[in-house]
């Protein structure tokens, strides 16, 4: 907490006009501190005569952490389905517990689950927890919740994955803060570190400007949240063998707050560009709305989608469900072409999953070529009407045949 002496205060007013967030004021000749202090030390740096200081309260080490074990991975159940996300986190589960030496477990939640079970162990789980309960037919954040701490609190896994999915978004931070530990959300990347074992989770912050990487030193489990289409699922191996585990929960840790009436699916005629195997993106050096019809004629003769980074989409040149990005869709395509794209971090974060990045921009420097899986150093004006006139001919001599 932030500390005044009002002894030594002088009342200049120093600390107010610092504090960026009003968390100051000088009252009759004393600073007083308001409760949206955050506790980032401006003040205390700018004092002269040494009236504020922060009282740092050390977090105390949990002294158990050897007795948390294992990697598990929350297998998100939906419209009668395992969502793709989850074999995607038990691609990266599995090198996580290859790494410790330990078991890959997943957590299958919900109603009807038939068989899902044995495919979680067919893409990687030794063993697979399963709940089945028609309580559990609707998503509510307190049921799905209760039941995960109740596994989590007997079996003690030292690392939690989910999907920053919609659902995982909703009860993933719930379910950190009834357990009292860390959760680094959205994450891209994830690693262990040889030292000493701990959990390596890189996210982008500050507006994507850079990559961040967290780790949880002091509290079990360490948990993250993993962005859908950034991981690799491993292969389907149905010669696999593993354990499924069904629980019977407890009923009073079922009941929700919240009734679903009744769930209904969105249509929408918006582009889906997660689902499009070929996607050709283009950025502000297409300079104007016109020279998306470039982006849109090779996409077209390719069978692929239009995608855009977020200058072009805050342009005004195409409409925010093409973009791609940190506040867009994440993607990955067989084919990407970047036309006129720099690489921006919060761009790359999400096409560079992408099976082939074809990378069109007259900068040799540009970041996007450091992901490239072939690069072309042109102008976007140049390049893509050859392009395109040459897919025009072939198709034509398709046609003629």
């Amino acid at each position: 907490m932030l500390k005044i002496d009002k002894e030594a205060c002088i009342g200049c007013g120093i600390c107010e006009d610092t504090c960026t967030f009003s968390a100051i004021e000088v009252v009759d000749g004393v600073a007083v501190v308001g409760d949206n202090c955050t506790l980032c030390g401006n003040c205390v740096d700018v004092c002269e005569v040494g009236a504020l200081s922060i009282d740092k309260v050390e977090k105390k080490v949990v002294a158990d952490l050897a007795d948390w074990t294992g990697v598990w991975v929350y297998a998100e159940f939906r419209d009668g389905r395992v969502a793709p996300v989850a074999f995607e986190l038990l691609g990266a589960g599995r090198k996580l517990a290859d790494q410790l030496g330990v078991p890959l477990s997943a957590v299958l939640l919900g109603s009807g689950l038939d068989n899902n079970a044995q495919d979680l162990v067919a893409y990687g789980a030794d063993k697979v927890y399963q709940i089945d309960d028609p309580a559990l037919t609707h998503f509510t954040d307190d049921a799905y919740a209760n039941v995960f701490e109740d596994l989590i609190r007997e079996h003690k896994p030292e690392i939690v994955l989910a999907g920053a999915t919609a659902i995982g978004r909703s009860f993933i931070p719930r379910l950190a803060t009834m357990l009292a530990t860390g959760l680094t959300a959205d994450c891209t990347a994830l690693a262990i570190r040889e030292e000493d074992g701990a959990l390596m989770q890189t996210r982008p912050a500050f507006g994507g400007n850079i990559m961040a990487t967290i780790e949880c030193s002091t509290s079990r489990p360490q948990m993250a949240t993993v962005r859908p289409l950034v991981l690799k699922p491993n292969g389907r191996d149905d010669s696999r063998q593993g354990e499924i585990v069904k629980v019977t929960p407890d009923p009073a840790r079922l009941l929700s707050r919240v009734k679903v009436l009744r769930s209904v699916r969105e249509e929408t005629n918006e582009v889906n560009i997660n689902e499009a195997d070929v996607l050709v993106a283009g950025g502000r050096g297409l300079d104007s709305e016109k020279g998306f019809e470039m982006i849109r004629e090779l996409a077209g003769l390719l069978g692929g989608a239009t995608a855009a980074s977020r200058a072009a989409v805050d342009s005004g040149w195409v409409p925010y469900p093409h973009q791609v990005g940190q506040t867009g869709k994440t993607v990955c395509p067989k084919v990407y072409f970047a036309c006129g794209i720099s690489g921006a971090v919060q761009h790359m974060v999400g096409m560079q999953s992408s099976d082939t990045i074809i990378v069109i921009n007259r900068d040799e420097n540009a970041p996007i070529f450091d992901v490239a899986t072939y690069g072309v150093v042109g102008d976007v004006f140049e390049v893509l009407p050859k392009l395109i006139s040459r897919l025009q001919d072939q198709r034509a001599g398709e046609g003629d045949n």
